[in-house]
């Protein structure tokens, strides 16, 4: 180590007892780590690559350091979804710390990685007051039964008004117009609830009738749309 000659003519100057850093939450304990392998939790974090043109959700629960177990979700970009599956194959096994520096193309998981190792060292976790944490698997159940991530898209203009394409309950099918043809309801299709019936043996147009649905005031529209072609 190497100091400079304005340090070397300094006298020293001797301190008193060295006090730690606050503590931070970890799964229900109060600890003030040193090393990464004091850390543990679940949480999320979301990032953007610099032109924003896409978002990616990042779900890690580390234990002892180490990430068990991960989940991306990405939306907006087609080459975001490629880096994401090779982030699901690089991130397990590895310390939050090397995951910081892990080899990613998309800068938007990068980002969201440095977000989520922010909560994680500052004890914002979402299990930071779980005792013992979340079990392996916790992050597969933000997908829900139909393991499927929620999107929603919806698209308008001033010429032509609003499209509900994509919803919490699924694929829009179909928009329910009154009298001032305005939105009242939709009919949609949930994807993941007719995937799951298909690979249950119940056949394709069967599994859509039962995952069809609708919502609000549809069976009052006066008329309906499809919002993709209408």
């Amino acid at each position: 180590m190497h100091y400079s000659s304005e340090i070397q003519s300094m006298c020293p100057i001797q301190r008193g007892d060295l006090h730690n850093s606050a503590p931070i939450p970890v799964e229900g304990a109060m600890v003030s780590p040193k090393d990464v392998i004091a850390i543990s939790g679940l949480s999320h974090g979301v990032g953007t690559c610099a032109p924003q043109q896409g978002a990616a959700k990042l779900t890690l629960n580390v234990k002892n350091g180490i990430i068990e177990e991960a989940l991306i979700e990405t939306i907006g970009c087609s080459g975001m979804t490629q880096s994401a599956a090779m982030a699901a194959e690089i991130l397990t096994g590895k310390t939050i710390l090397e995951a910081l520096n892990t080899d990613l193309v998309c800068d938007a998981i990068n980002v969201a990685m440095r977000e989520i190792f922010l909560q994680f060292v500052y004890g914002r976790t979402q299990s930071a007051f779980s005792e013992g944490g979340l079990e392996i698997g916790a992050a597969l159940e933000d997908l829900g039964q139909t393991q499927r991530s929620q999107v929603g898209t919806s698209y308008s203009t001033s010429a032509k008004g609003v499209r509900y394409l994509e919803l919490a309950e699924g694929y829009v099918t179909k928009l329910a117009l009154d009298d001032h043809s305005e939105v009242i309801g939709y009919e949609y299709l949930n994807l993941g609830k007719m995937m799951k019936a298909i690979n249950q043996g119940i056949p394709a147009n069967e599994a859509a009738d039962l995952a069809t649905g609708t919502y609000g005031r549809f069976d009052e529209a006066v008329t309906t749309i499809n919002p993709r072609q209408q």
